[in-house]
């Protein structure tokens, strides 16, 4: 689609740059029957250098690429207007143009809102706890997540406060689709107070880029997905549902800051020799869910009982598995997961993902 629009503003611009021409003598431009003075040419010329900087600032990938987008488009428009009976097919041209650039726009102004709150997260997070893990620590938990804290290379740390993680994704959208979505994310973690901040990027087909974000803040879930960044396709918030299965996948990914498991929202719960239960209860909110863990005191799987979305009448079996695990940052973390739902005992993977980067201590 990137591609079509640069075809799209170079062949428009050059036709605006002979009308440039044909007011100055420089080249005939029969497609324009009257004559065009050399005021009017100025502005011919000016609507070419508009869509000319339009189509360098896409090539930079500069964020206002829209607004001159949006004048070239306002200039080109008043001489089409002015020479209506040779011209009117260039109107067709210049609502495409619009069109991407409101698509532009709206990218822009969603991204802006992700800034934000992401600003927002990263400001509100405690990072003045340099305390580091000991043995000691962990003595009121679980005999099975003190191993995992000690196997995963916690003990000596500092707790970790603040995350950042981009992943690499394989979704399906519908439990029947055959073939895998590819999309980019990535997310701002904050442990003291527990909130995330996730953002993807995916398209649906070719021609149907989806822009989607996931937050947890103050106790509450939102889930935002757009196509185009313009149009919604879900939003849910104000929810309770969605409040607590926001909070449950916030307690399921603090195995790649494990340290978050010493957090004081969350309580602890022996189940047998490779698996504990762990509540987080926050701001009158509450889930839990089940960690497993392999003899080793690996993080091998965490299984919640979960709403899919704000209609469910009943929570559905949610499972995270660790398919990979490597050493990141002295951390030994999962690298690779799935998430799936379990139905009428069929398990419906919907979710692969691989972590491509992961930092911590972000400010």
């Amino acid at each position: 689609m990137r591609i079509a629009l640069y075809i799209l503003l170079t062949i428009h611009g050059l036709i605006h740059l002979f009308g440039f021409f044909k007011a100055f003598g420089i080249a005939e431009f029969t497609a324009i029957n009257q004559p065009i003075s050399k005021p009017m040419g100025l502005l011919w010329l000016l609507a070419f250098l508009l869509f000319a900087f339009t189509i360098a600032l896409l090539a930079l990938h500069q964020d206002f690429w829209w607004l001159c987008g949006f004048v070239a488009v306002l200039v080109s428009q008043f001489l089409i207007i002015g020479y209506w009976s040779d011209a009117k097919f260039g109107t067709i041209a210049n609502a495409m143009v619009l069109l991407a650039a409101i698509i532009g726009y709206a990218d822009f102004g969603f991204q802006s809102k992700i800034e934000k709150e992401r600003s927002e997260l990263l400001s509100s997070a405690n990072t003045d706890d340099e305390e580091r893990i000991s043995k000691a620590d962990l003595t009121n938990l679980p005999p099975i997540v003190q191993k995992w804290l000690s196997a995963c290379g916690a003990i000596g740390k500092a707790k970790v406060n603040t995350v950042y993680l981009k992943q690499d994704l394989l979704l399906k959208l519908k439990p029947d689709q055959d073939e895998w979505s590819r999309g980019s994310a990535d997310q701002f973690f904050s442990v003291s107070p527990p909130a995330f901040n996730w953002k993807i990027e995916m398209k649906m087909n070719s021609f149907l880029p989806v822009s989607g974000r996931d937050r947890f803040h103050n106790g509450k879930g939102e889930m935002l997905i757009k196509l185009f960044s313009l149009i919604p396709v879900a939003d849910a918030k104000n929810e309770a549902k969605v409040d607590q299965a926001t909070l449950q996948r916030f307690l399921a990914e603090i195995v790649w800051f494990p340290s978050a498991a010493l957090s004081d929202y969350i309580e602890w719960e022996e189940r047998d020799e490779t698996s504990a239960k762990a509540t987080m209860t926050y701001k009158g909110i509450e889930g839990s869910g089940i960690f497993h863990f392999d003899e080793n005191g690996q993080f091998v799987e965490f299984v919640a009982m979960r709403y899919k979305d704000a209609s469910d009448a009943e929570p559905g079996e949610w499972r995270v598995e660790s398919t990979a695990s490597e050493v990141r940052n002295g951390m030994r973390i999962p690298t690779a997961c799935e998430a799936s739902w379990v139905e009428n005992g069929e398990k419906q993977t919907w979710l692969k993902l691989t972590v491509a980067h992961i930092e911590y201590g972000m400010k």
